[in-house]
């Protein structure tokens, strides 16, 4: 009986986990009116979308850190990184999209 219950708490988990939603690409129109604005340019300090060195460190921190800095703010960018409407699962995405290596 325990295996059983083992088996279905774990296959519960799986199934939880797989259900949970994936942002395969980032919402491109909150990057291009929010994000973009800094991030492609490097103002005030902000690491450069594709930018793999500059982000390394960030992404070492762990994407609940990351995304906690963005909706609190840090140095000079501002709460919710001027994103106002952003989910945290967008956040994340978007976070991936700028850390991940210019095509």
């Amino acid at each position: 009986m325990t295996k059983l219950t083992l088996l279905s708490g774990a296959t519960l988990a799986l199934v939880a986990a797989l259900a949970q939603p994936s942002m395969a690409q980032p919402p491109m129109e909150k990057y291009n009116k929010s994000c973009g604005v800094c991030h492609n340019t490097g103002a005030a300090g902000a690491p450069k979308t594709g930018d793999v060195e500059a982000w390394a460190p960030r992404m070492e921190k762990g994407m609940d850190t990351l995304v906690q800095s963005v909706v609190n703010g840090l140095n000079a960018m501002p709460p919710k990184g001027m994103c106002f409407d952003c989910s945290e699962e967008e956040y994340e995405a978007l976070i991936e999209y700028m850390a991940k290596p210019a095509e």
